[in-house]
């Protein structure tokens, strides 16, 4: 069956139709020009090609993309760092620059450079495809190196198969360990991961993977992208730990950076060959105003091959999943959605578009899904561009989810802006429902942009200084009572209400204190705020283990229920006793945000049936008051209620006790 366009499911979308029919044949034709045999992934192998390989004779093979050089020295530990002709690459057109070196003269472990020179000026430069850079710890200098270890790593595990639902734990492994230090991806894959797996979270993302200069950005400055972060460890390490999480069913995706380019002219690809614009736009347009970083020519051939080879090699490299594309309002508007209202359809098809970048992300979602069609691929937009997360063939980008950013600003303006006696029960179900209905959606209550410094987590800012004083559960204290409940039922609704998954960053499982700051000058580069303590929630005597607890029970819930397979529908939004009820799949889902008042036999219309409470906020073992009993029956009645729906002849009486949240499933 032949399927609609999104101008056909969505009736606003109707006055741009040309304007998306002429998208989406600008796509196929620029597909069609990468493609070999019909196939984009066979016509994508550059990172086959440029950087350091073994040809079929064994020996080393070097090659590079430098149109402006007039000169290319291989420099390393293998000539003692000095430029000689022996290890001068030719050109070979095209830009190309290429050098055979004998096998014996390079060795695993070798540090290696170019030098380029070009007119009017050199300088030394990292490979743009190298696949592993590491840093001296000294001069802080990176170098490329030599990667070719006598024993390869054996793949043990299947990729986990397609995720319909994912439920995805965020994580940095660096931030990882208790220890004030940067952990490594061995002590993540066997300190971490089986906490990761036992939480009932089916995919990890992981963030800072290619590798970034300055630990401090959190990964999203890249200077090498194709090199995996060698703070944390080795490729094999990295490999063992994606292999045991698909040994345990979790996919692995990674924070994808393409929206942007490290400045730095020693690590990453500004000046390579004394030209500014060789992967990146001309002018102003090649530099981001807020990040000081350079921006991609996504309309050059040589940028498009450069960035697609990224997403294959990642893929083929270390068997992941998929990834998670970062900055993508950035990519998509010339302005990069700086301090823009995008408050009309017609943002996304005006001439602030840059439609190079909308057809390089619809060629990439192509790509990853052709490498492996149970990859997932998910666009982090602000600006709600239509279409971004539809089929293709519909007329859409092709991603298969979108974050849905919106969520985890309201939650934090609620929080901040309003008393608890203020929130009203219709706008917080509007808000977290708001979402286009071709399009699939990740919701979370918060990520790693609500726990970095200048910002706060929800239960930092639920809790405050309290959490220094109180989180003993022989400790008293309304202050964290309320934020303990809270912190429950915002995680419950948010996930309860996800379009199509549900997203957690590490550690605000379980109310993870204060904020993440890493090791800069302004702290004296300290490690204090770079780290989890995975201890509090381990000790017994504290709250966090209750919020964890629920947490897991929460997750494994979803999934064990598949609710995020049926669209929630809203059953109650009382305002004036702020109680929120809504029916998803076979699940009564009540919520009663009332600051102090609970409600015996409150009735209102649903389905006929026989509920089952599942869950519930308030079991002391989430530090709950046990105002409740898990495992107790309901039965509806048949007669109409005012309060709902009047679709249903039955109702239902529950006793809602203040600040808590139940779940009922029914049995009929």
């Amino acid at each position: 069956m032949k399927r609609k366009k999104i101008y056909e499911t969505d009736p606003y979308l109707m006055p741009f139709k040309t304007a998306i029919d002429v998208r989406h044949e600008r796509i196929l034709k620029e597909r069609d020009a990468i493609a070999k045999d019909g196939s984009l992934a066979a016509g994508v192998n550059n990172h086959l090609y440029y950087g350091l390989h073994h040809n079929d004779d064994g020996d080393w093979v070097f090659r590079e993309w430098a149109p402006n050089a007039t000169k290319i020295y291989l420099i390393g530990d293998f000539n003692n760092w000095k430029r000689t002709e022996g290890y001068a690459l030719k050109p070979v057109g095209g830009g190309n620059w290429e050098l055979v070196v004998p096998h014996m003269l390079i060795n695993h472990g070798d540090l290696y450079k170019l030098f380029i020179e070009w007119p009017g000026g050199g300088g030394e430069r990292l490979p743009a495809y190298t696949t592993r850079a590491v840093q001296d710890n000294v001069t802080k200098v990176f170098c490329a190196q030599v990667w070719d270890p006598a024993e390869k790593y054996e793949w043990k595990h299947r990729r986990p198969g397609k995720r319909q639902n994912p439920f995805i734990y965020e994580c940095h492994i660096g931030m990882s360990s208790e220890q004030q230090k940067v952990a490594s991806f061995e002590e993540f894959r066997t300190e971490v991961l089986p906490r990761v797996a036992e939480l009932g979270y089916n995919v990890l993302q992981i963030m800072a993977l290619q590798e970034h200069p300055y630990y401090g950005s959190f990964g999203y400055q890249v200077s090498n992208f194709f090199a995996l972060s060698s703070r944390f460890g080795t490729p094999e390490e990295f490999k063992h730990l994606v292999d045991d999480a698909h040994a345990r069913g979790i996919a692995v995706i990674m924070d994808l950076v393409h929206s942007h380019m490290v400045k730095n002219e020693a690590e990453g690809l500004s000046n390579f060959d004394g030209r500014e614009d060789l992967y990146f736009y001309k002018g102003y347009q090649g530099h981001h105003p807020a990040w000081d970083s350079r921006c991609f020519d996504y309309g050059k051939s040589e940028t498009k091959h450069f960035l697609l080879s990224n997403c294959k090699f990642w893929m083929e490299e270390y068997h992941l999943d998929g990834f998670r594309f970062d900055g993508v309002t950035s990519m998509l508007y010339w302005d990069h959605g700086l301090g823009k209202d995008f408050c009309g359809y017609d943002n996304y098809f005006n001439l602030g578009v840059d439609e190079n970048a909308v057809t390089y992300l619809a060629l990439a979602n192509m790509l990853v899904h052709e490498v492996n069609p149970n990859a997932i691929t998910i666009a982090e937009d602000m600006s709600g561009m239509a279409g971004l997360a539809a089929p293709f063939e519909a007329g859409g980008v092709g991603f298969d989810f979108r974050m849905a950013m919106g969520v985890a600003d309201h939650w934090i303006k609620w929080i901040k802006e309003r008393r608890d006696e203020d929130w009203s029960m219709g706008e917080i179900w509007y808000e977290l429902t708001n979402k286009r209905a071709d399009e699939k959606t990740i919701s979370y209550a918060e990520c790693h942009d609500q726990a970095l410094v200048g910002d706060k987590t929800l239960i930092f800012r639920l809790i405050d200084k309290e959490m220094y004083f109180s989180m003993s559960k022989d400790i008293q204290n309304s202050i964290v009572d309320r934020g303990i409940a809270l912190h429950k039922m915002i995680r419950l609704v948010t996930l309860a209400t996800a379009g199509n998954g549900y997203l957690n960053f590490m550690g605000n499982e379980f109310g993870h204190p204060e904020w993440i700051d890493f090791p800069r000058e302004g702290n004296g580069w300290s490690y204090k705020y770079a780290r989890r303590q995975w201890s509090l929630a381990d000790n017994g005597l504290l709250r966090y283990g209750c919020l964890r607890a629920f947490d897991e029970a929460m997750v494994k819930f979803a999934r064990k229920s598949n609710i995020l397979k049926e669209i929630p529908r809203i059953l109650v939004a009382d305002e004036q006793k702020k109680v929120l009820i809504f029916y998803r799949k076979n699940c009564i889902f009540a919520f009663n945000f009332n600051v102090s008042a609970s409600f015996a036999d409150y009735s209102f219309a649903a389905p006929a049936g026989k509920y089952v409470v599942v869950l519930n906020t308030d079991e002391e073992k989430f530090n709950g008051f046990s105002r409740l009993k898990t495992g107790e029956e309901h039965f509806t009645v048949q007669e109409k209620s005012l309060n709902g729906p009047q679709e249903y002849d039955s109702s239902l009486y529950l006793y809602l006790p203040s600040r808590c949240a139940i779940v009922l499933q029914c049995e009929k």
